[in-house]
């Protein structure tokens, strides 16, 4: 794969000290399809060296121009300049023509630069979104900086963009808060996220009395057609349960415990087209998966330069496959801390509690999803457990458990499940 090289230097006319160290986020354009890289720059009076995503580089400055090349792991030569202007710089990059080897193509870049990590402990930060992501994407700017360890306390809105006052702020569709961008992690690496606090902030939900088309046999299709009706729910906050508002006679006694969960929480996916805050895919997204709730720990793999972390979609109660087409929809607190575990990659979302470890498969079929949860646990038994591939089929076997997560989107999702007390992690 092309590695993307870039370059940047301390700008200011009679500035007296010497380009600090620093990292930048580079975006290359490349014939309208952006991507991304890490940079990494340090300068030695006129010299500069550093690296872009692990691929060194050596170059020069003149005033605020610098101009640079590095070599990838196949000996392609990139070639850079730029200019800096102020925390951020523009420039163009000399490219190998990605189908003629002997020609080059010319690419526009842009740049920012990361700031410093405060000095002290990790800290928890306090965020009011502003505005909302329709798809999970790249190229939305974070809402903000963080570095592992670091908390945050914000708020979701609901699917269908309403927030804990009842006004609209946008557009329906599972809108998500975010993306948060992680200092230091890239691809390959698995973002930890500890998910501290799921609190309700508002009294009601909204559903649907439908069953999903994928539940359905035909006899039953055929005497659901009247079905797809609003429902809304009251939630009791102080009480901790939900129950129909305004209910028919049979229902008039009934409430379940709520149990808040986050139906979206993703990365940024790999390069390629934004996808839907509707999809899922290898990088999480609309997992509708009712374990990511408070006290768990989701497991994402990394994808893009600072994970860019995504969340939304809040239910304050979904039974298994989110059967429902909507669960008890509603709007949510949140907060959660974020680690990195560098240069471990792992196939798909994982799940763990303080008493099972959970692989989350997606596809298009729940026999696919079946396939891909069941090798994503075999990867974490491997990964994490040292166990053989006999080893992993002698465990499966004798204690894996399955639940079918979602059945309402495009694709479906299926949990595999272990019991922890069962395991014993390597060093």
């Amino acid at each position: 794969m092309l590695k993307v090289l870039m370059l940047l230097w301390f700008c200011a006319a009679g500035a007296a000290h010497a380009a600090e160290a620093g990292t930048w986020i580079v975006a290359l354009d490349r014939w309208g399809n952006y991507s991304y890289q890490t940079l990494s720059l340090r300068e030695d009076g006129a010299r500069l060296e550093g690296d872009i995503d692990g691929d060194k580089l050596s170059g020069s400055r003149q005033g605020a121009s610098i101009e640079f090349s590095a070599l990838d792991q196949d000996g392609a030569r990139y070639l850079y300049r730029a200019r800096l202007e102020g925390d951020s710089m523009r420039g163009s990059a000399d490219f190998p023509d990605t189908n003629n080897p002997k020609a080059r193509a010319q690419h526009a870049f842009t740049a920012r630069r990361l700031p410093q990590r405060p000095p002290g402990a990790p800290h928890r930060h306090d965020f009011t979104p502003s505005d909302y992501a329709n798809v999970f994407s790249a190229d939305r700017a974070p809402v903000l900086t963080i570095w592992p360890g670091d908390s945050v306390h914000t708020t979701t809105i609901d699917s269908g963009g309403v927030d804990e006052k009842g006004v609209t702020r946008a557009l329906f569709g599972n809108p998500q808060t975010g993306p948060f961008h992680v200092v230091g992690a890239a691809r390959g690496d698995t973002l930890v996220v500890h998910l501290r606090r799921l609190r309700l902030n508002r009294d009601y939900a909204d559903s649907l009395d439908t069953i999903v088309g994928r539940a359905l046999t035909g006899g039953m299709a055929a005497k659901a057609t009247d079905l797809g009706k609003p429902v809304r729910w009251a939630l009791d906050r102080a009480r901790g349960l939900a129950s129909p508002e305004n209910p028919d006679p049979a229902m008039r006694k009934f409430s379940v415990p709520v149990r808040p969960m986050l139906g979206g929480l993703a990365v940024a996916p790999g390069d390629g087209p934004p996808v839907s805050t509707g999809d899922t895919g290898r990088f999480g997204g609309n997992m509708d998966f009712n374990e990511v709730v408070e006290g768990n720990t989701v497991y994402l793999p990394v994808q893009q330069p600072g994970a860019l972390l995504y969340l939304g979609d809040a239910h304050a109660l979904q039974g298994d496959g989110e059967t429902s087409q909507y669960a008890l929809e509603t709007s949510m607190d949140v907060e959660f801390t974020v680690e990195l575990i560098k240069n471990k990659a792992i196939g798909m979302p994982r799940v763990e509690s303080p008493t099972e470890i959970m692989t989350l498969g997606q596809a298009g079929s729940l026999d696919d999803a079946l396939r891909a949860a069941t090798s994503g646990m075999v990867q974490w038994l491997q990964q994490d457990y040292g166990l053989s591939l006999s080893e992993c089929a002698q465990v499966l076997g004798s204690a894996v458990k399955y639940s079918v997560a979602n059945l309402a989107g495009r694709s479906v999702g299926v949990a595999a499940k272990l019991d922890k007390s069962l395991l014993k992690r390597r060093p």
